[in-house]
Parts: C-alpha cells; structure tokens; sequence
C-alpha cells in the first residue's frame, strides 16, 4: 500500500518514466514533469499525516520546520489545527491570490513617492508636511479593501481654505 494520493503518484511515475525513456525526453518535459510532481507532492495529504504522526510522537514545531525546509511560522501556518482550520487559511490565500496585483492607476492625486520626486524630497518629507498641514492627503480605500494614501500638491491644505 502506498502513501501517496494517486495523483502525486501518477506524477512521480509520469516523471520516472522521462528518466528513463530512450529518446532523452527534452529538456521542457523534463522541467513540467518535475514541477508535476513538486505540485502533486506539495498538495498531497501525506505531508499533513507525516506532520500530525510526527506532532503525536512528540515532536516540535522547529523539527517540524526542519524537515519541511519551512520557518516554524510557516509550518504552523500550513499545518497546524484541524482540518477545517487549514482549509479557511488556505481559502483565504486563495483570495488574496485573487485581488489583482498592479497598482491602479487611475487614482486621484500623486503617492507619496511620487510627490516626494517631484518636490525633490524624502516619502518621510511628504507624510511630515501632511502632518504638520502643509500638504492635503487622502486615503482612498478600493471596494477591494486595498488603501492607497494620496497627495495632492496643487490643492491648498483644509486649513488654509477658509
């Protein structure tokens, strides 16, 4: 009886057989078999029964890391608590995965680091005269729940308009 899901299997034997095969599988196969099986290996149940076998036999977090090639945060992150615990985090990385990942550029405004270039000065300088009410900013909150801090250089602070 084997450990591995039948998928991670398949994988391991897909890639075994590019090993061996005689007309020297190209150099492409080769890499998608091996990030198959990487892939399969890293999404296969056997690694969190290893885990919790090796959690029940007494053994740390930091061994657990160890062995994984992991920082003790991230293994925990991985792998500790029930079942249902694991699905909501990795449910959850799988939404922020899904927010689209280049700023928008249709905001109102200048950054911080682009007000900052253009006044010659430091982003530490900008967020100073916003504080000291030499410069007006804004946060604007995307639906997404993203946040961008905007400045707006040719608009007088709130305190100098009226």
């Amino acid at each position: 009886m084997t450990f591995l899901a039948p998928e991670t299997r398949a994988a391991l034997d897909a890639l075994h057989a590019l090993e061996h095969a005689e007309d020297e599988a190209d150099g492409i196969a080769r890499l998608r078999g091996i990030r198959s099986l990487l892939a399969a290996l890293d999404a296969d149940p056997a690694a969190l029964a290893a885990v919790r076998a090796g959690l029940a036999a007494g053994a740390s977090w930091d061994e657990v890391a160890d062995a994984a090639g992991l920082t003790p945060a991230a293994a925990k992150q991985r792998w500790a608590g029930n079942d249902a615990e694991i699905a909501a985090r990795q449910e959850a990385s799988r939404k922020r995965g899904q927010r689209p990942s280049s700023k928008p550029t249709d905001l109102p405004g200048l950054s911080v680091a682009e007000a900052a270039a253009k006044l010659g000065v430091t982003p530490q300088a900008i967020y100073l005269r916003v504080t000291r009410g030499q410069l007006r900013a804004e946060t604007v909150e995307l639906p997404d729940g993203r946040s961008y801090k905007r400045v707006f250089l040719d608009d007088p602070p709130e305190s100098e308009t009226s």
